[in-house]
């Protein structure tokens, strides 16, 4: 499932996911440099990374809006948007990135690679039993709604008569 909202050729819709890659990122990083400032007892420094660690998450949350529209979303799009990344991650990318490390012979980069390909996995078949379960539950709240409205119904058509 592309994104169904969006044209995946638009220039602006390309600048937006490279915005939002960018801004996760730099949180992720952020946060990152902060552990390592806290961890030799700099603590204004960590706290001033910290800080824009949060407008950075911020900003790419703001990417996130137009990527994916609140009033468009459901859970069940954003639970395939998570299926289809997972996958993609454990059965291209990081397969790719695994060849490369191979061949440069970064046996530390390999093992860390074969755990995130692993993670991606569960991650995605955690994402699909959700996804099952809660097809189930719509399913079953469905089959309730529609006994409740031929109920209804039948109080109306009797107050009719």
């Amino acid at each position: 499932m592309s994104n169904p909202f969006h044209n995946p050729q638009s220039a602006t819709i390309q600048n937006l996911e490279a915005a939002f890659a960018g801004e996760s990122m730099a949180h992720v990083k952020y946060r990152y440099f902060a552990k390592l400032c806290r961890e030799v007892g700099d603590v204004a420094t960590a706290e001033v990374f910290e800080a824009t660690a949060e407008q950075e998450i911020l900003h790419a949350f703001g990417h996130a809006d137009l990527l994916f529209p609140k009033a468009r979303m459901t859970p069940a799009q954003a639970l395939q948007f998570a299926i289809e990344g997972e996958t993609y991650e454990y059965t291209e990318m990081y397969p790719g990135f695994r060849h490369a490390a191979v061949a440069e012979g970064r046996d530390d980069a390999v093992r860390e690679i074969d755990g995130q390909i692993a993670e991606s996995r569960e991650h995605a078949e955690m994402f699909k039993a959700v996804l099952e379960k809660a097809a189930k539950r719509f399913a079953a709240l469905a089959k309730v709604e529609e006994r409740h409205a031929a109920h209804y119904q039948a109080t109306l058509d009797k107050l009719a008569a």
